[in-house]
């Protein structure tokens, strides 16, 4: 092993563990109602959680600009400090207005995650990638499922006063905020650094010198294709001319790119990649399907407290949480090792998946028994982490590291945005305000419509494909002269 790529991704991977080592988590809305806070319902899911939503969506946008210009450590710096910020106010302050600035630090918090999974890939050989992506990712749900685990034995066994889960839960961010500033200082980003890149970086511009910006997949059963239509459509020459001169602006560009540039880059590269129709069929399940799990974790404690107050009895929610945690991670593990042909099959599974989450909610919701919503609740978290992973595969399989960021923020933005809409009005006193049986009876509906949409989806893309066959089993009436 080579110390290059094994420092900072040993660094990365005790920060990581020990940001989402996070005991109190799964208790936090009972935290909040309970005596330490003393909040009411509407208070907590109406008025302070809406917040987060707000701050994620309006900070991910200059946070991603941020994280390439500054190269990313600083990022990670904020990043930990403002953990720090979130669980010191969590642990100190009461009132409502201090509760929605905390959801501002941790809204800016989550919004800088992008600097942990970008950094590693600034500072290893291209040939590591999938190993220390591996390890990051695998260590931060291993510090989610044991702090969980933590929690809920701390709680059940232990009898330790959620208080105390605040303040471990506040160490773990302190521990976490030593690992980054020894991590060492990137030379390149993806945008305003790109000049400084190795060689092998520069490679990840081929594309712009070939005839597709989006690769060709080396695996025609597994990763997404340009469709036929697609490809005889296409202009050549224009094409070839408007990737040249690309290619010569990218060549312009200072050292240190400026933002108008990066900001014409970003929307030439914007517009090649979702010009393809099965990039942006697995960008908006992503869009859509994130906007919707991330309602149904935010509000789920609301949800079990309501049917089950943790005032009254013993709840299991760090369990949940980790056997959910496990089982997605599983699940994402898995996929990995089925051989399906996603370009045809694509929307279909989209389809029957998205049909699998709504019923899960649809259960949570109406069954309204606590051992109901917890398996639910499981089922719908790992099918979403499976589903995900084939996404996040199938958009990255085809594109340059340059261009998947690309994608990723703005299917993260679309996915915020249209959260930020479902809490204005369905969550939000300032809208609807709805309770919170009726609002899981819309997250329930709102997974149905993506079944409905990607049903339609896989019927019109089989009708497409159907017609050429039919065309060319009509007989000839030619004559063939004889010989």
């Amino acid at each position: 092993m080579s110390e290059t790529w094994l420092y900072p991704t040993i660094l990365l991977c005790i920060y990581g563990f020990f940001s989402s080592h996070r005991p109190l988590e799964p208790f936090l809305t009972p935290f909040l109602m309970g005596p330490d806070k003393n909040l009411t319902e509407t208070e907590v899911v109406s008025e302070i959680y809406p917040f987060w939503t707000y701050s994620y969506l309006v900070l991910l946008f200059p946070v991603f600009l941020a994280t390439d210009y500054l190269r990313y450590k600083p990022v990670l710096i904020v990043q930990a400090a403002s953990f720090i910020v979130t669980y010191a106010l969590l642990v100190t302050v009461r009132s409502v207005r201090a509760m929605q600035l905390l959801e501002f630090f941790f809204g800016l918090a989550t919004a800088t995650e992008v600097a942990y999974y970008s950094y590693i890939y600034s500072v290893v050989e291209p040939s590591h990638y999938q190993r220390v992506t591996g390890f990051c990712r695998c260590v931060t749900l291993l510090g989610s499922a044991i702090g969980s685990l933590m929690g809920q034995i701390l709680v059940s066994v232990g009898q330790v006063p959620l208080f105390y889960l605040s303040i471990i839960t506040l160490v773990s961010s302190c521990i976490a905020f030593v690992a980054p500033w020894f991590l060492p200082m990137p030379s390149k980003s993806l945008f305003f650094h790109h000049r400084e890149s190795s060689s092998q970086d520069e490679g990840a511009l081929e594309p712009i010198n070939r005839h597709q910006l989006i690769e060709k997949p080396e695996d025609p059963e597994s990763k997404i294709q340009l469709s036929a239509d697609e490809r005889m459509t296409q202009r050549p020459q224009r094409r070839l001319l408007s990737l040249h001169l690309n290619f010569q602006a990218l060549k312009d560009i200072t050292r240190s790119s400026g933002l108008l540039e990066v900001l014409k880059m970003l929307w030439s590269d914007f517009l090649e990649c979702y010009s393809c129709s099965t990039l942006l069929a697995w960008s908006v399940w992503w869009a859509l399907s994130t906007c919707g799990y991330l309602q149904v974790i935010n509000y789920a404690q609301a949800l079990w407290e309501k049917i089950l107050p943790s005032s009254d009895f013993e709840v299991y929610n760090g369990y949940v949480e980790t056997i959910s945690t496990l089982l997605g991670a599983f699940a994402a593990f898995v996929v990995g090792f089925v051989k399906v042909s996603w370009a045809v099959w694509g929307e279909l599974a989209l389809c029957i998946f998205s049909v699998v989450i709504a019923v899960c909610v649809y259960l949570m919701d109406t069954i309204r028994n606590i051992w109901v919503c917890y398996t639910s609740y499981m089922l719908f978290r790992a099918t979403y982490m499976l589903l995900i992973t084939i996404a996040t595969y199938q958009i990255a399989a085809n594109l340059s590291m340059r261009r998947y960021a690309l994608v990723f923020g703005v299917n993260t933005f679309i996915a915020l945005l249209l959260q930020t809409l479902l809490t204005l009005i369905v969550v939000d006193s300032a809208g609807l305000g709805l309770e919170i049986f009726l609002q899981f009876l819309i997250y329930a509906s709102y997974f149905a419509v993506i079944a409905v949409i990607f049903l339609i989806a896989w019927l019109y893309k089989l009708y497409k494909r159907r017609g050429p066959q039919r065309q060319n089993e009509i007989p000839s009436t030619e004559t063939v002269p004889e010989a």
